[in-house]
């Protein structure tokens, strides 16, 4: 009998991790916060062999040239690549890839391959947020919710910089720092298991971060950390589509509504969450795929694992600064002259389905960086124990928030051969945009409403 890829490494991967355990860093205390470890809870020093180095504030040097939502430049173009990863090397380099990263190339061994760039950790935030999740490495806890435990007493920065489970750490990434009030323009791209690119959207949002109000506390946030309003342009079958999201800490208080042009009116999804697909992605992403997860974690019971050294996508500015979206696509994958990988320190987080829960994909496994907390990679196995997707985000440098933030992310199916690409800035005047604070009404059904068209 053949053992399913993802089985026979399964073990493989829990031992590697191991020797990174958590014993180290949950011996830690919020007294070594911005000493040995960062301000958000990484290690500040480097790796035994210096491929890691320590961490120096992050990268916060502001190009004079950039102009607010234009593109922003690489700042490590002049790298040159250390060494790439493909088929033929792969077992040199698998015990610091994922199973999902292995899988693609064993399924694409002539064109697929990682282009591995010397690290910077590039990560930074401003002092207010660091300063707030000083305060949230003293006061925040989870609790109890109708949507499972959320946290308490945390806000405007990362909740549980020293971590003792898996849900803390995954609270961590979905309130990971990213900026404030943002507008974006942006494509999303499908394409098939033959190849061909489809734009499944070309939208124009907005997004509001509350829980990172800088005038702000945990004593008066309402619980509403994300909204995010998108209209799209094209293509020319879904113009004058709209959604809107006010994503909640309890899940069970989220919002989300669909503005449909054949109706002409505003409905209210009934199911916002989890593995229902999204409209943003004309159904190809599930909710919960979106920036490699997203929404809700009372679906799974999570596992924090320990902590590894991995190959991931990281400063990949060079991704915006692409001529036009058709240079980043290969026919099953990113076309790896444009994508940077580094090797990073990463927190791994095991998802395993709840008792009494339904998902379509049971089991996952996720890669958090130490520096952000953002999930940059993932893997989600089926309920046959097979390997079915896999997940990545493409992090860019932001020395103007500052922040090392996702920008574009998506995934591979690894069943079908199909991938897609959310949030494509490439080829677009405005990209991810600071912007002043928006007004509340910009999230409410009623503004949906009056920009509707057709």
């Amino acid at each position: 009998m053949t053992i399913p890829f993802s089985l026979k490494t399964f073990c493989v991967v829990l031992a590697r991790v191991a020797t990174l355990s958590l014993q180290t860093v949950q011996a830690a205390t919020p007294d070594d916060l911005g000493k040995q470890l960062t301000p958000f809870g990484a290690e500040r020093a480097g790796n035994a062999d210096g491929s890691i180095p320590a961490w120096n504030g992050g990268y916060t040097k502001v190009d004079p040239a950039f102009k607010e939502g234009g593109r922003r430049s690489d700042p490590f173009a002049g790298d040159k690549p250390l060494f790439s990863i493909t088929a033929k090397n792969l077992d040199q380099y698998a015990a610091k890839l994922s199973d999902g990263t292995q899988a693609m190339f064993k399924r694409y061994p002539d064109t697929y391959r990682i282009d591995v760039y010397p690290t910077h950790r590039s990560a930074a935030a401003p002092q207010w947020v660091y300063d707030n999740t000083l305060k949230n490495a003293h006061s925040a806890k989870l609790v109890q919710s109708s949507a499972g435990l959320v946290p308490e007493g945390a806000y405007g920065g990362i909740p549980f910089p020293i971590p003792k489970d898996g849900t803390e750490a995954m609270w961590n990434h979905v309130l990971n720092w990213r900026g404030t009030s943002l507008a974006m323009d942006f494509r999303h791209y499908l394409m098939t298991a033959d190849g061909a690119p489809v734009m499944t959207t070309d939208g124009k949002a907005v997004q509001e971060m509350p829980y990172y109000y800088q005038e702000g506390s945990a004593a008066t946030f309402d619980g509403d950390y994300w909204l995010f309003r998108l209209l799209n342009v094209g293509p020319a079958l879904r113009a004058g589509e709209q959604i809107l999201g006010r994503t909640n800490i309890n899940g069970d208080k989220s919002q989300a509504h669909v503005y449909l042009t054949g109706q002409r009116r505003v409905r209210k999804l009934p199911n916002a969450c989890c593995d229902t697909p999204t409209p943003a992605t004309a159904g190809v992403m599930s909710f919960d795929e979106l920036s490699v997860f997203q929404g809700r974690l009372d679906r799974f019971n999570w596992k924090l694992v320990g902590k590894q050294e991995m190959y991931i996508p990281y400063n990949t500015n060079k991704v915006q600064a692409a001529g036009k979206p058709e240079d980043l696509f290969a026919k099953h994958h990113l076309n790896p002259d444009q994508v940077r990988w580094e090797l990073h320190r990463v927190w791994v987080v095991e998802a395993d389905l709840a008792p009494g829960k339904r998902h379509q994909l049971p089991k996952g496994r996720y890669y958090l960086d130490e520096d952000t907390w953002q999930a940059m990679l993932g893997d989600r196995w089926d309920a046959n124990g097979q390997l079915a997707k896999t997940l990545w985000s493409l992090p860019a440098v932001l020395p103007d928030l500052p922040a090392v933030a996702q920008l574009s992310s998506g995934f591979y199916d690894l069943v079908s051969g199909a991938w897609f690409i959310q949030n494509v800035y490439t080829g677009k005047a405005q990209q991810y945009a600071v912007v002043d604070r928006l007004k509340p009404a910009e999230f409410s059904p009623a503004a949906m409403a009056g920009r509707g068209v057709r």
